[in-house]
């Protein structure tokens, strides 16, 4: 009997975006395949979840070992031997101070756990976040992301005492202005936030992504986020960078905060941690999380012993340095065939991010946002067997989220499909 997506969809809610009907079975590197055995070169990997490509081998070793031990016990209850060693391993390689970890399951409670840390900590309870910025879909996290106006809607009242300012995205600041001038901008709205509506007094954090992900991977210059810094300093407020995705080595650095010489008081971080299990935490100096009165925040499933023991695979693979190298030459690549398919074909406007953290834009000739030719392009790509997701409030961006470890073979595999698509 044939599966079908269609003889399933009554049970699934339709709240969850679909982006295809595949069914798939298995998984190898940068492949999936379906149950009909048809391979597909993956671009998206989870969302930058898989930062080893599927189905890493030692990962999958660490995932077998430890679940053939102990699966869960909760970690309020008893202490597990790799979780233990993934928070020493974690803390060995943050930023220099921050090396007390809260485990958590995924990005939206790690968002709303730091958010409970900065107030619990500062004694305050305003936030300033970003627009353009995603932090996820709980209710915390909803009410300080500022993407789109549809994770928003209908859902208000939200968590109160939050503002919004312009991060320096050429979407979110005036036309025409360069890379300086939208720093400058930017920098000019959120003083002026700061001088006329909310206090800083009353300011527990200010919450960014050192690189902006769902709102179009978008690089901010290093001024303006050293300028945040200074600000956060100033008035005894809390920065909070979300590493959510831009972390684990995906911008070329371990930490994107690192593109900016710029550490933060807390940080967030999930998605790759763990090579594909459900896994995320919030990190921060021991004097911030002594804050923290115990037993005022808390998870059942976070620290889970299985993750942890993938986890630390992962990290492993960081250890020779050959990761975080492969992450900055493949990341060189693409972006200049990117670049080269830009000069060649005028609906690409644009290629930005960092390492292997980028992104294309299509728009129409007249310069207006172009979601229409993205479908298209997305309908192109996925008939030649490559999956792809899109980013930015327009929808009009083309994410590659591959494997930190991905060939060049594989680059230009996708690059090929994806120039097929564009010339359809």
């Amino acid at each position: 009997m044939t599966m079908k997506f269609e003889d399933y969809k009554q049970y699934l809610s339709p709240v969850f975006a679909k982006q295809t009907d595949l069914i798939m079975r298995s998984g190898s590197g940068c492949y999936l395949t379906d149950i009909n055995g048809v391979k597909y070169l993956d671009f998206v990997q989870g969302i930058a979840v898989n930062a080893l490509g599927h189905n890493y081998p030692t990962v999958v070793k660490a995932i077998q070992e430890q679940a053939g031990n102990l699966i869960n016990a909760s970690f309020n209850l008893v202490n597990y031997e790799s979780t233990l060693k993934l928070a020493k391993k974690l803390a060995g390689i943050t930023p220099k101070g921050l090396t007390s970890i809260f485990f958590s399951n995924g990005g939206a409670e790690a968002t709303d756990s730091a958010l409970k840390l900065a107030m619990s900590y500062t004694k305050k309870t305003s936030v300033i976040a970003f627009m353009g910025s995603f932090h996820g879909r709980t209710v915390g996290a909803t009410s300080i992301t500022g993407s789109n106006s549809k994770y928003r809607k209908h859902y208000a009242p939200l968590m109160g005492s939050v503002y919004f300012a312009p991060y320096p995205g050429k979407d979110l600041c005036p036309e025409g202005y360069n890379e300086e001038e939208r720093a400058k901008y930017s920098l000019f709205e959120l003083n002026k936030l700061l001088k006329y509506v909310v206090s800083p007094e009353d300011v527990a954090c200010i919450y960014m992504e050192p690189l902006m992900g769902e709102g179009g991977y978008v690089v901010p210059p290093k001024s303006f986020v050293q300028e945040v810094r200074e600000i956060c300093d100033k008035y005894g407020i809390l920065l909070v960078f979300d590493e959510i995705q831009s972390g684990f080595g995906r911008t070329g650095k371990m930490w994107a905060g690192e593109l900016h010489d710029v550490t933060p008081d807390i940080m967030t971080v999930g998605k790759a941690i763990a090579g594909g299990l459900p896994m995320s935490a919030v990190i921060a100096a021991p004097e911030i999380m002594a804050e923290w009165p115990t037993g005022t925040h808390g998870t059942t499933f976070g620290g889970n012993p299985v993750a942890a023991a993938a986890a630390c695979a992962v990290l492993k693979e960081f250890e020779d340095g050959t990761l975080i190298e492969n992450v900055n030459a493949m990341g060189a690549y693409l972006k200049d065939k990117l670049n080269t398919l830009m000069d060649k074909y005028l609906c690409i406007s644009d290629v930005r991010g960092a390492g292997l953290m980028l992104a294309v834009e299509f728009s129409h000739e007249d310069g207006s946002p172009a979601p229409d030719i993205w479908a298209k392009v997305k309908a192109g790509c996925l008939k030649r067997h490559m999956l792809t997701l899109n980013c930015g409030v327009n929808g009009n961006g083309m994410r590659f989220a591959t494997p930190l470890n991905v060939k060049k073979e594989e680059l230009d595999e996708g690059l090929s499909i994806l120039e097929e698509a564009v010339k359809e």
